[in-house]
């Protein structure tokens, strides 16, 4: 791979990436022996697209720089933050009562709603971590609870105590006056109930490395703040993993701009230094609020990969990470488009072009071959027109438009008939309504088909599109859209839809003659 044609990539992960070395770095290896990407999860609900973004953004970037600076070794660690103490419960989780009993405990001590696991900040890594390893990244899983407890935050742990003023000092300005009255970095876990206790502490003793505080039985306990006997609160948790583990890039959403901010100084505080930052926008759901977790709201992972292959979510992270998307059902078509027509085109790509494609950054430099050229679109109006949700039937279409085309030989294509049957089938069908076209709109109609009737069946859709351009200038000359929407509507039920040469080609032209027939005589308007 050329680097030094990659180097001039305006992509933005390899601008990220350029700013990691050159800002960050300073173009010196880190003393660690590599250079540190760092993404964290809170598993207080269930995994979400948003956990699996910022996995997939940051491994952009992380591939982005192993091609600009190959002499770097890299890793990248995906944190569990499986110590917080569970203050609420999810919406979204069966077995509710069960999961309220354990309120405030370490989410790693929480009992597992699903009953598949020791506990339910298990239960959530699992899921996070399935889904990962399904879309092949490469990471290092790290739990916070299992680092807490074997000595690896101690050292930092220690140097926070010793810098305990300082560190309040940063954060009691942050607060309101209530919480200011009970705040303190270090959460104490109570010996005699488990739970992750929110309170003041009575004394800091960083000589021997202990924090004493009211328990809650009314007695005054001291614990060690090292060996899991104490976490942090999260934004000096944030700072002192930073600090402990040396991490030298991590994005995060828009919403913890401060939070940043505030991190950062006391990473500093500590001895550390701050880690490359991308701030990205946030996702929204069907009603343009912000996608939660606890809420469950928007798409979740498993939700997306039923309708569509995980490359389309791939694109979609890809796409302006700093513009704020509607994450819902419908960006789904529009997403496994656009991810073929990249695809396609990489083809055809040379020099700069091929590192600025997005599939570049989705398949790290190996994008697959394109194949038949069927969009997602016209798949499910393939399905709408021919009123059936079996594969193989699906399958006579597509070999009559292109007899080279197999599931053997077109595995994407082959992954992309169920899932548009299925989106088909929740999204389309329910709300799918034919009308009768009117006088003027059959006649149209009625010319459109005798120039199917006309024609070769072998035709391409090159020549048929251009038929049903002539007819639309012809009986639309002001409105061409409109002809367009007059298909859509009467023959496909819907209010957009697929180039149409496109549709008549792979459905077949003795198909799409008997369906304006049907259309005109009223047989498919839905009354």
């Amino acid at each position: 791979m050329d680097t030094s044609i990659a180097m001039t990539a305006n992509a933005w992960p390899f601008e990220e990436a350029r700013a990691l070395y050159t800002q960050k770095l300073k173009g010196k290896l880190p003393e660690k022996g590599y250079v540190l990407f760092e993404t964290g999860y809170g598993p207080s609900g269930l995994p979400h697209i948003g956990t699996f973004g910022e996995v997939a953004r940051t491994t952009m970037v992380m591939n982005a720089f192993k091609t600009l600076y190959p002499d770097f070794p890299v890793r990248l660690f995906c944190v569990s933050d499986d110590m917080d103490g569970l203050r609420k419960v999810p919406d979204n989780i069966p077995n509710k009562e069960l999961v309220g009993q354990a309120l405030n405990k370490p989410l790693t001590r929480v009992p597992d709603p699903f009953g598949c696991h020791d506990s339910f900040g298990h239960h959530n890594n699992d899921c996070l971590k399935a889904f990962l390893d399904k879309f092949g990244f490469e990471y290092e899983f790290k739990s916070a609870t299992e680092n807490y407890k074997n000595g690896v935050y101690d050292e930092v742990l220690l140097k926070l105590l010793r810098n305990y003023d300082k560190v309040m000092a940063v954060m009691l300005p942050t607060l309101g006056e209530e919480r200011r009255a009970t705040y303190s970095p270090f959460l104490p876990i109570s010996p005699k109930t488990g739970n992750v206790l929110q309170v003041p502490m009575t004394k800091i003793d960083a000589e021997n490395g202990t924090v004493s505080f009211i328990d809650e039985d009314g007695t005054e306990t001291t614990l060690p703040v090292t060996g899991g006997h104490c976490k942090l609160q999260w934004k000096a948790d944030w700072a002192m993993r930073w600090t402990a583990l040396g991490v030298d890039y991590e994005m995060s959403g828009k919403d913890l701009t401060d939070s940043v901010k505030l991190s950062g100084k006391i990473c500093r505080i500590l001895g550390g230094e701050p880690p490359q930052n991308l701030t990205y926008e946030l996702f929204l759901d069907d009603k343009g609020e912000k996608i939660s977790k606890s809420k469950g709201n928007g798409l979740s992972m498993e939700e997306w990969l039923k309708y569509a292959p995980a490359e389309s979510l791939a694109l979609f992270m890809f796409q302006k990470p700093k513009t704020a998307k509607r994450l819902y059902f419908d960006v789904i078509p529009r997403a496994t488009d656009d991810y073929l027509s990249f695809v396609s085109a990489y083809a055809k790509q040379e020099g700069k072009d091929l590192f600025n494609n997005p599939v570049w950054h989705i398949h790290n430099g190996n994008p697959p071959k394109p194949e038949t050229g069927l969009s997602f679109g016209i798949l499910l109006n393939l399905v709408s027109a021919a009123h059936t949700d079996d594969p193989a039937s699906l399958w006579r279409y597509i070999s009559a438009y292109a007899p080279e085309a197999t599931a053997e030989s077109c595995p994407y294509l082959a992954k992309l008939v169920p899932y548009a049957i299925a989106y088909y089938n929740d999204f389309v069908k329910p709300t799918q309504k034919y009308r009768l076209p009117t006088e003027a709109e059959a006649a149209a109609l009625t010319e459109l088909r005798a120039f199917l009737e006309s024609i070769d069946p072998k035709t391409s859709a090159e020549d048929v599109q251009t038929g049903v351009y002539e007819i639309g200038k012809k009986h639309y000359p002001d409105d061409l859209k409109g002809w367009f929407k007059v298909m859509y509507e009467t023959l496909l039920g819907q209010s957009t839809g697929p180039r149409m040469g496109s549709f008549i080609a792979l459905y077949g032209v003795k198909e799409s003659i008997a369906l304006i027939t049907a259309a005109v005589n009223g047989e498919l308007a839905n009354g």
